[in-house]
């Protein structure tokens, strides 16, 4: 008789995703995690009055988290308020030069004829083909658990994959289409994290414009971390039980199966065992090394996504030239792209993003103050230590001043940074990467690291470093692929 207790190690989006699944359809389920706080990476904090989300602020395609509510009979409405950001975003190219991002697609188009005349007739005809690989790609490829060239074999997939532009590149499928500058900055930008630069990542992911542009960017009111107050909810409406400060150190194996999970301090029984832990730590630390399912030297050959230098700053007044989320594309980004991707360094002129949640809820930070979220994409596995980090804050800081025209850095009421060495000592990040490995089509499907131990039968994987890939609705979606594979192949007798 097949037996159904299953660990989950970690709690962020995949693992939380994992764990109702398996656990609406009957499994005993028991979620480990390593801080004190759920949520992963999605985790938030409080200090002096102001709220701060700490890793994802983007809320994209609504679709997917809509779907996975509707799952278990919920909606997102269920737990937490959803508010249609309009402006989607700003996009700063200088001083007294901004772009606010229209929500409704009439305004958009006006906006890029004003740019570019006859693009609104093209962005017609580029966002039909992005609709399609959205269509196709999001409700059906990105199901794939990757274990087989079988799984793709069917002749209609094939064609939908060739019909996606899996093997031209972002770069040369945004330049078909538009010829002006700021027309493809702002097409290529949802791509930025996706770790490559646009000649090296698949004209597929033109599916993020049609998230972008036609289904619109959103905020849950009381910040992403509303998003994991539901799904614990939820979880534990399933009857998923949750046990914070557990680091796994290590899995017992016994005839090709996990018995143990070994913790700091205790010891979990299991019949089943899912890592939506880092995935290289989990191979490389966790198991013991008959077990591993990757070489270092595999590991060290992965072409992983940017880190992330992050400042979390209260500001004692309203800053009037910023909007929920902005983008400082002040300057070339080709220069700094390759400082990320090709001759990995600390940059020398960097763009750079900032949120302001405060800009649309108003209990995020005290009455009349602003909490401010800067993010600068870095390469990983660089040197990070205070001095490089409060030499970027200065940088950051400063331009902002200059482009806004308004007074910060003396308006600083609490400051704290995050990057490499936090990414590592919270999450066992590899190389301290923010987002997984990058979306190359050498790392597509099939080719990203597998989903399932190959020595233990009962050992699998969820999250950024495995199918589909990064982001946080891909994680979602991870966990319900998972937890499939998991359900064909240890059914509860």
């Amino acid at each position: 008789m097949s037996q159904n207790k299953v660990v989950v190690i970690g709690s962020g989006f995949s693992g939380l995703s994992t764990a109702t699944y398996l656990a609406h359809h009957g499994y005993d389920v028991t979620v480990l995690e390593k801080n004190k706080t759920l949520g992963g990476r999605a985790r938030q904090f409080s200090a002096e009055g102001f709220v701060f989300d700490m890793g994802p602020s983007w809320y994209w395609m609504p679709d997917v988290f809509e779907k996975y509510f509707n799952y278990f009979g919920k909606s997102t409405s269920d737990y937490y308020e959803l508010i249609r950001l309009d402006p989607s975003y700003h996009v700063v190219f200088g001083k007294d030069d901004v772009l606010k991002i229209p929500a409704k697609l009439d305004n958009f188009k006006l906006m890029l004829e004003e740019m570019e005349k006859g693009s609104a007739a093209k962005l017609d005809e580029f966002l039909k083909q992005a609709a399609y690989k959205y269509e196709k790609g999001i409700n059906d490829l990105v199901y794939k658990p990757g274990r087989s060239l079988t799984e793709f074999m069917n002749p209609k997939l094939l064609f939908d994959m060739f019909r996606m532009d899996i093997f031209s590149s972002i770069y040369k499928h945004v330049r078909k289409y538009f010829k002006n500058d700021r027309i493809i900055r702002l097409m290529e930008f949802p791509i930025l994290f996706l770790g490559a630069l646009p000649e090296n990542t698949p004209a597929l992911y033109s599916l993020m414009n049609y998230a972008d542009i036609s289904l619109g960017t959103w905020y849950p009111k009381g910040g992403m971390y509303k998003i994991i107050e539901g799904m614990v909810k939820l979880a534990e409406e399933k009857g998923v039980k949750f046990i914070t400060e557990q680091e796994v150190t290590g899995v017992e194996v016994i005839s090709g199966e996990g018995k143990k999970v070994f913790t700091t301090n205790n010891s979990y029984v299991a019949d089943i065992v899912v890592s939506s832990a880092d995935y290289e730590h989990t191979d490389q630390s966790i198991l013991p090394k008959q077990f591993r399912n990757y070489s270092k030297s595999y590991w060290d050959t992965r072409v992983m996504a940017p880190s992330s230098l992050i400042f979390y700053l209260g500001i004692d007044k309203r800053i009037d030239g910023l909007a929920h989320h902005n983008l400082f594309f002040d300057r070339d980004f080709g220069p700094h792209a390759k400082e990320i991707y090709q001759t990995p360094k600390w940059p020398n002129d960097p763009l750079f993003y900032v949120s302001a949640t405060s800009k649309t809820d108003s209990t995020v930070a005290p009455e009349g103050m602003e909490n401010l979220f800067i993010l600068m994409p870095v390469a990983p596995g660089l040197e990070d230590n205070e001095e490089i980090r409060e030499k970027y804050y200065n940088l950051i800081v400063d331009r902002m001043e200059h482009l806004l025209g308004e007074e910060i850095k003396s308006h600083v009421i609490y400051k704290r940074s995050f990057a490499h060495n936090d990414f590592v000592s919270e999450y066992h990040s590899f190389k301290g990467n923010a987002y997984g490995l990058a979306n190359t089509l050498k790392q597509t499907a099939i080719l990203k690291p597998s989903l399932k131990n190959k020595k233990i039968k009962n050992f699998y994987y969820a999250g950024q470093l495995t199918v589909p890939g990064p982001g946080v609705p891909p994680s979602l979606i991870s966990g319900h692929v998972v937890a499939k594979e998991i359900m064909k192949e240890h059914k509860i007798a």
